[in-house]
């Protein structure tokens, strides 16, 4: 990612941790609420501006490049026993992914079934886990890098495979915003390996519509999942009608 974009996004951040809306920034700088959506849509801000919005996040202009050189040592991946504390916990794994999706602590509380003091304490251990810094007035900063990703084969995925996977699919994903498509054919090795590199920069795109949109309110924000998998693959009931001494095609 860009370090201007990420500059603008921990912004945006600071701005949310502050309680600060695009409709309080507008009133601040004198300026309409759609002039500030665009100017942080596009990233164009005159260092005048910045300046400004950064007063009005409480921090100067320093803090906010402070912040940025700090996000370069993020969090990019847990080990094996940290994978295991999240899943032996539901409700940490609960509030682990709540904080990824910039929820306050406010806000868990009031959607979930749990108590201030629970969530806190459960805080406290993400704290301790390296995930997050737990701030004077339990506010959040999040420490987990845009590229943060499960070890593979491990804890997390295990869980993923045993407790999510079949639950996703259930569904005719009829519903509005809801999609689904299965494509399979003959393809080479060249495009094959072309259709993974597109699969991990929608996967990086979609990382950066949550940091955007981690600065609208809760209700403005629904739980979205989406699954991106690609790998060699047939049918096993066509694999068992093939002869076994043809070249089998490899099918994807």
């Amino acid at each position: 990612m860009p370090q201007s974009t990420e500059l603008i996004q921990l912004l945006k951040r600071n701005l949310k941790a502050n309680g600060l809306t695009y409709a309080d920034v507008a009133k601040g700088l004198a300026l309409s609420q759609a002039s500030i959506k665009r100017m942080f849509a596009s990233g164009h801000f005159t260092l005048d501006r910045l300046e400004q919005v950064c007063e009005l996040a409480h921090m100067n202009l320093s803090d906010l490049v402070h912040q940025l050189d700090e996000s370069q040592y993020r969090v990019t991946r847990l080990t094996a026993d940290q994978e295991n504390e999240l899943v032996t916990d539901l409700q940490m794994l609960l509030i682990a992914v709540c904080v990824r999706s910039h929820w306050s602590l406010d806000e868990i509380v009031r959607v979930y079934q749990l108590s201030e003091h629970d969530v806190i304490r459960h805080l406290a251990r993400l704290d301790r886990l390296g995930l997050i810094e737990l701030l004077p007035g339990n506010r959040i900063r999040l420490l987990v890098a845009h590229d943060f990703q499960w070890i593979p084969g491990g804890p997390i995925e295990r869980f993923y495979e045993e407790r999510i996977q079949n639950e996703f699919f259930a569904s005719t994903f009829a519903a509005d915003n809801a999609f689904r498509v299965f494509a399979s054919g003959l393809l080479s090795k060249e495009s094959q390996a072309l259709l993974c590199r597109r699969l991990h920069s929608l996967s990086r795109e979609v990382a950066t519509m949550i940091e955007e949109d981690s600065s609208l309110p809760l209700h403005q924000r629904h739980s979205t999942g989406m699954v991106l998998a690609v790998r060699p693959w047939e049918l096993s009931v066509f694999t068992d009608l093939q002869r076994v001494a043809t070249e089998k095609p490899g099918g994807t």
